[in-house]
This record gives structure tokens, sequence and C-alpha cells, in this order.
């Protein structure tokens, strides 16, 4: 803590001498540019300023290293709802989470104007076979309350030993309907794919979330599908996206690789024309053998999800039947702080093949199914996306509306798969409720390796916990 007020010391009294000096250095740049960075050093004394009117004449002595990491949370968290701070073992934690494995409930969070909300519970966890719901309010953790609470303060108190139980208090639905749950802390290992036969003729592949797993567990799933289906038989593909809130960008390339063989995958465009990345299908990467192809997705498709939907409809290779998915289209690079932990800080926006942006506004699906949802959960399953999230990157005319999220527990009851093996059986089924607005895509010789340069989190507008 010293060593950190000394290094806060040593930065102020840089900040005044830069201040004092920036006539000199700044003497030759435009008046604009100069009146804007002597404006910064000005702030930057205020800061100063402010932090030494607190450490002196607070009524209790401070924690000055809390007081600093408030700062830089409240800095960036002004900037968009996916800018983040974390320490050295939120660091750790994140980490643990991409490798697909980590202790606690099995819930993927989110907090929009401090409210803890539940973007979806992670399939086969406490937390969803407790009955906790996507949309649900989180409003108590062992009866502390969340309000005040930083999302990485919340998640931390949901976590803990194995077997040991924790008390979820939340608010459900439109009628703001209590409910309390006892949950049992557990491994959670994060199978992000699994697999099966449908109707002894379709590849039926779930992803629940983008992990460092996600590409060798598609690759062993098609392995597998292929050999419990004889080719003459295989009609084609269900790609199950639904309520997947998102991973890493390297994998969400790697899946759409494993449908097409060329073409560009995805584009990200930062501040700058010169930041401007794509990213193209590897040669010999498909692993589909052209079968047909049906992806599904929901309100609770986000972001990796978008990459690969948006792709594959940009492409012409899939046809999308759901509801319309989160719509969160920027990039968060990691930047590694050393000791300090790490910046979680959007760096750019990401666009599918055909140029579009779904920053909030989603991907349309090419046939809206919805769901038949329970008389008791109708209003509560509805999931409001990235355009709802207070200080979101802007994106012209936005969709507001909340989407449909809910899945039906049995497969017999749901519409939306069940309108998928139809469509692969050549059922014939109504014109599509949505038309995509997809233009087609050029389908190039690849011109760029179809992965990451730097740790990148897409897709995550939410926490798992």
């Amino acid at each position: 803590m010293i060593r950190k007020a000394g290094y806060l010391g040593v930065g102020v009294v840089l900040g005044a001498a830069a201040a004092a000096t920036a006539p000199q250095a700044l003497m030759f740049i435009s008046p604009a540019a100069y009146a804007a960075a002597a404006d910064t050093y000005r702030q930057l004394n205020l800061f100063g300023d402010v932090f030494d009117k607190i450490r002196n004449d607070y009524v209790e002595k401070p924690d000055e290293a809390k007081m600093i990491e408030a700062a830089i949370n409240g800095m960036l968290s002004s900037l968009d709802p996916h800018s983040s701070y974390m320490d050295a073992k939120a660091f750790r934690d994140m980490q643990v989470q991409t490798k697909g494995e980590f202790g606690g409930l099995g819930i993927e969070v989110t907090q929009e104007d401090g409210v803890l909300k539940v973007v979806t519970p992670i399939d086969d966890t406490p937390a969803a076979k407790a009955g906790v719901l996507s949309g649900d309010i989180i409003v108590a953790i062992d009866d502390t309350p969340t309000q005040g609470l930083t999302l990485d303060q919340a998640v931390e108190k949901m976590r803990g030993s194995i077997n040991s139980a924790v008390r979820l208090k939340v608010i459900r639905g439109p009628k703001k309907e209590a409910k309390d749950f006892t949950i049992v802390r557990d491994l959670i290992h994060v199978q992000s794919v699994r697999s099966k036969v449908e109707d002894g003729d379709i590849g039926y592949i779930r992803i629940t979330q983008f992990t460092e797993q996600t590409e060798e567990g598609l690759k062993a799933a098609m392995d597998k599908l292929h050999s419990e289906i004889p080719a003459d038989k295989f009609k084609g593909y269900i790609l199950d996206l639904r309520n997947n809130p998102g991973g890493l960008l390297d994998q969400s390339i790697d899946v759409v690789n494993s449908f097409i063989d060329r073409g560009e995958i995805v584009s990200t465009r930062g501040r700058t024309p010169d930041e401007t990345q794509r990213f193209d299908a590897k040669a010999g990467g498909d692993l589909s053998g052209g079968k047909p192809l049906v992806v599904l997705i929901n309100g609770g498709s986000a972001s990796a999800s978008e990459i690969v939907s948006g792709a594959l409809q940009d492409h012409k290779r899939a046809t999308l039947i759901g509801t319309r998915s989160f719509g969160k289209g920027s990039v968060q690079t990691i930047m590694p702080l050393g000791e300090n932990g790490a910046l979680r800080l959007t760096t750019a926006r990401y666009y599918t093949p055909s140029g579009r942006s779904i920053q909030a506004k989603g991907i349309e699906p090419d046939i809206k199914v919805l769901e038949d949802v329970p008389d008791d959960l109708k209003g509560k399953d509805d999931m409001k996306g990235e355009a709802s999230l207070k200080g979101h990157l802007v994106n012209g005319a936005e969709d507001t509306t909340a989407s449909q999220a809910y899945v039906p527990p049995d497969e017999k009851n749901d519409k939306q798969l069940l309108a998928a093996i139809d469509l692969l059986h050549g059922v014939k089924h109504p014109e599509p409720a949505v038309k995509a607005d997809a233009a087609p895509v050029k389908s190039d010789p690849p011109s760029a390796p179809a992965t990451s340069p730097a740790p990148t989190d897409p897709a995550t507008p939410a926490k798992p916990n």
C-alpha cells in the first residue's frame, strides 16, 4: 500500500511538473490540441488534489489502495459496460474461467446500473438445477445486499469451497416476484461442447460458451457424429448457440472455419484504419463435408456466438432459427499489468463478412420461432440486449426491445429445435418471419491466419461464477 501511494505521489509530482512545462512542450502543436492537452494536465492535478484532501481530512483513515482501484474502475466504467480493471486475483480467476473449469454456482451474471442480473445459468450446474433463470435479478447473497457491490465483489461472494452452501435472493419478472435459493457450490467444469444424434440422421451440437476447449471439443463431436450416422443418411447439423454468452475470439473463428473453407470470417476495426484486422478461413478447415447446417440463436446468444452466426449467415452457409441475439459487437483486449492484474479494455468493434456491425442491434434469424413459455414464466424469460446497457457503444438506430431467451427443458416442447429438424428433413415451413439483411459475401482465398494476435474477449457481457 505504501509503495502504491509512493508511486502516486511521484505521478502527481510529475503531473504538476509536466503541467508547468506544458507550454514549452506543446508550443509547436495546434491551438486546439494544445488546449486539450493542457486541460488534461489540469485534470490530473485535480485528481491529485482530491486524493490528498481525502487522505488527510477524511473522518477515518482511508484505504489508499482501495481508493486508487475505485478511481481506476470509475474511469473505465465511464467508457462502456465491458471495460474494467481486474486486480491480480480477478485476473487469475478470469484465466481459470477461459480454461473452462472453476469453482462456484455456474451462473453467468452482468451488472446494469448497479443491479446484478443473471444472463444465463450454465447447463448442468448447481444454479441451473436449482431453477435460476435468465433475467433473474440477484438482490442478496447470504443476506448481504448486492446493491453497492461491484461485479467482481458479487462474483467473489458467490464463490467458495466445494460443498458449501450459498443463499441467493432473486427478483423475477415484471411483477418482481421474490424467490429464495439455497445452492450448494460445486466444481464447475464447463463442457463447452455437447453432441448427440437427433432422429437418427441429424448431428446436434451445443456450444455453451467459447473456452480454450471449444475447438477440440467441436472436432471431437463432429468426428463422433460421423462415426454414428452413416454418410448416406446424414441430413445435416444443428448448431445450438442459444444462451451462449460468448468467450474467446479465436475459438469463434475456429468454429466458423469448421463449416467453411475460405472467405472472411470476421473483421475488427479500432479507432484508426491501421488497426483494422481481417480473419479469414484456412483452406482445409471445413470438417462438415458440406452438409446442411441450421444455427439456433436467441436473446442470450452474445458476441462470439454472434460472430459465428453472423459469419455463417453472411456466407449463406447456414439457416438461422430462433429470436434476435444480444447485440454485443465489441472486442475487449486483456492487457496484463504485471503483478497488479490486468485491464479489460474495449479496443475494437467487430463486423460480419458483409460489413455488418451488430453492436446494439443483434443478429436477426432467417426464421423467427418463438417458444411457448409457461404461464408462470411469461414476461420473465425475455432478455434485454446490449442496447439497454447504460453507456453502451452507440450504433445508429437501435432495438431496445427484449428478445426471448427461453429454452424448454423438454426438447419435445422445443419449437426452435423441432423447426430445425423439420427443415433438415425437408418439411416445408412458412416463409421466413425475418429476412436477413446480409449481403452476399465474396469468398476469397485466405489472406490472414484465423488466429487472434493478442488475448481478446469479444463475448463477455457476463461473468461466470
